[in-house]
C-alpha cells in the first residue's frame, strides 16, 4: 500500500466515506459488458451451483444445476451457459481492421471486444477453474459433453487468464476496480466484500453491508447459514423450482451490486491511455479467435519453460508499462512518485527557446526551461525525464538547486531550426517532470509475441494433450 493510499485511509475513517485515490478511470468499460455472477458448491473445489448473467440490468438470466453433483446435470448447465455466452463473444468477430506495422506483417483487429465483469477476484479464479474443467472435453468418443462446452472452457480460460494481465480490461473484477480508484476506511481483505466496498463509497460503512441476509456473499462461495438453512434441505426436496428460487435470493442483490459498481465508475473520465491498452485488448482477443478458428489446441494446464518465461516478460513490461501510463493519466497518481523523488512539479519561471548546442552539421537545438518547485528532487544531473503535459516529449534534468530545476528538452520540437509553437513550456506554466519516461507509447498494439498465443510455447502440431489433460474432471 502507497502512502497516500494509507493517508487516503485515514482519512475516509476519520470522515466515514471513501476517499478518491484517481481522478481519472484507469479501466476501459464497454457499452455492453456481460455481468457474469458464478456460484460453486461449498466443499466442491470446481461444482457449478448456478451463475447469474447478462447485459443489461432489468434482463438476468438465472441458470441453475439442481442437482450440483450430478455429472450430466454440470455439463447441461454448462451448455445453457455456452448457449448465452458464445454469442455474445462471437458477436465481435464481424468487424474487423487492418493494423499496420513496422518491421512486421499487417494483422487483422476486431474493431470492439467483448467484456466480462465478476463481482471479485475470486469469481475470476472460478471462472478459470471452470474452463480448465471443460476445455478438454469432446462431443464425441467416450463420455460426450453438450456442443459447445469445450469451446466454451477454452474462452472461460482465456478471458481468465487474460484478467491476470497488467492493465487489461477485457474481464474486469469490480471489487479490484473499486478498489483502484477510492480508498475505504477498511482492510483489503474486507474490499473484497463487495457490499461493504460500495457502502463506503457511497454511504458510509454500515452494519447492514455485512449481514449475509441482506446482502449475500458477491460468489462463488454461499453463506454456511444459507447453505445448512435453505439450500439442504431444498436439494433434499428435489424441486427444482425451491432451488432455483433459494439461488435467485443469493444472486439478486450482488447482481444490483455490480451494475452500481459499473455505474459508479463510468461516471469517472476515462484516462487518456485507456484506449490504447483497449487496442491491445482487442489485437489479443483477434489473436485467440484467428487461433480457435486455425484449429488450434486447448490451452495447456501447464505452460512450458519457454512459454513461461514468455508470459512472465511480457507480464513485467506491461506491469511497467501500465504504471508509468497510471502516472502520466492521472495527477493523484503521479503525486506518489514525487513524494519518493522520482518527479516534480512546480511552475516555469524561465525559458531559453533558442538555446543550442554543438558547432557546424552537430549543432542541435535544445530549449532550456527552469522550473521553481517545492518537491525534493532526488534525480541526478543527466537523468532523462518525460511529462504528462507533452507526451512523446523528451528532456534532460540539468541542475537542481534552491528550488530551481534547469531542464534540457531533447526531442519532440519539431524538425525546424526554432521550436515548434506550443513545444516550449511558456513562463507562468504549471509543469511535471518525471524520470517515468513513456517510450512505450508508441510501440505497437498488438505485441509479437502475442501475434499468436499459444501457451503450450509451440504451433499445433508441436502439442498433443496428455493424458491428464484429457481426463481431467470437475471434482
Amino acid at each position: 500500500m502507497s502512502l497516500l493510499t494509507s493517508l487516503a485511509r485515514l482519512r475516509a475513517i476519520d470522515e466515514g466515506l471513501a476517499q478518491p485515490i484517481a481522478t481519472v478511470r484507469h479501466c476501459h468499460l464497454a457499452a455492453r459488458p456481460m455481468v457474469f455472477i458464478p456460484l460453486k458448491l461449498s466443499g466442491e473445489a470446481a461444482a457449478p451451483l448456478a451463475a447469474m448473467l447478462g447485459t443489461r440490468r432489468d434482463d438476468a438470466h438465472l441458470l441453475v444445476v439442481t442437482q450440483p453433483r450430478n455429472r450430466d446435470l454440470r455439463f447441461a448447465w454448462a451448455a445453457e451457459l455456452a448457449g448465452l455466452l458464445l454469442p455474445y463473444v462471437e458477436g465481435f468477430l464481424g468487424g474487423t481492421e487492418t493494423v499496420e506495422r513496422k518491421n512486421a506483417d499487417p494483422y487483422e483487429r476486431v474493431l470492439d471486444a467483448p467484456q466480462l465483469v465478476v463481482p471479485n477476484r475470486a469469481g475470476v479464479a472460478f471462472t478459470r477453474l471452470l474452463g480448465r474443467s471443460t476445455r478438454f472435453r469432446r462431443a464425441d468418443g467416450p463420455y460426450p459433453v453438450p456442443e459447445g462446452v469445450p469451446l466454451l472452457g477454452r474462452w472461460l480460460t482465456y478471458f481468465g487468464e487474460r484478467a491476470t494481465y497488467p492493465g487489461s480490461s477485457l474481464m474486469l473484477a469490480a471489487t479490484d476496480e473499486l478498489s483502484r480508484h477510492w480508498a475505504s476506511g477498511q482492510s483489503a481483505l474486507e474490499d473484497a466484500n463487495l457490499a461493504a466496498l460500495l457502502g463506503w463509497i457511497t454511504e458510509g460503512p454500515s452494519e447492514d453491508a455485512e449481514d449475509p441476509l441482506i446482502w449475500p456473499p458477491a460468489g462463488p462461495a454461499t453463506d454456511p447459514g444459507f447453505d445448512a438453512e435453505v439450500l439442504a434441505p431444498a436439494i433434499e426436496s428435489g424441486s427444482a423450482e425451491r432451488i432455483t428460487e433459494a439461488l435467485r435470493t443469493q444472486l439478486d442483490p450482488t447482481w444490483r451490486l455490480v451494475w452500481q459498481a459499473i455505474e459508479l465508475l463510468r461516471g469517472l473520465e476515462e484516462g487518456a491511455s485507456v484506449a490504447q491498452r483497449w487496442e491491445q485488448d482487442r489485437g489479443s482477443f483477434s489473436g485467440m479467435a484467428t487461433q480457435l478458428e486455425e484449429g488450434g489446441p486447448p490451452q495447456a494446464r501447464r505452460d512450458s519453460a519457454i512459454a513461461a518465461a514468455a508470459r512472465l516478460a511480457r507480464m513485467e513490461r506491461a506491469q511497467a508499462a501500465y504504471e508509468v501510463q497510471r502516472a502520466y493519466d492521472d495527477p493523484l497518481v503521479m503525486a506518489e512518485y514525487r513524494l519518493t523523488g522520482e518527479a516534480f512539479a512546480g511552475e516555469v519561471v524561465e525559458t531559453d527557446p533558442g538555446n543550442v548546442e554543438g558547432e557546424g552539421r552537430s549543432r542541435k537545438l535544445r530549449p532550456l526551461v527552469v522550473v521553481k518547485t517545492d518537491d525534493l528532487v532526488r534525480l541526478a544531473p543527466g537523468t532523462d525525464l518525460g511529462t504528462p503535459q507533452r507526451r512523446g516529449q523528451g528532456a534532460q534534468l540539468v541542475s537542481a538547486r534552491d528550488g530551481l530545476v534547469t531542464v534540457k528538452i531533447t526531442k519532440g520540437m519539431g524538425r525546424g531550426r526554432t521550436p515548434a509553437p506550443g513545444s516550449v513550456p511558456e513562463v507562468g506554466e504549471r509543469v511535471c517532470y518525471t524520470s517515468l519516461t513513456d517510450d512505450f507509447q508508441g510501440a505497437p498494439a498488438l505485441p509479437e509475441a502475442e501475434a499468436t498465443p499459444w501457451t503450450h510455447g509451440g504451433p499445433p502440431s508441436e502439442y498433443v494433450p496428455t493424458d491428464e489433460d484429457a481426463q481431467e474432471e470437475w471434482s
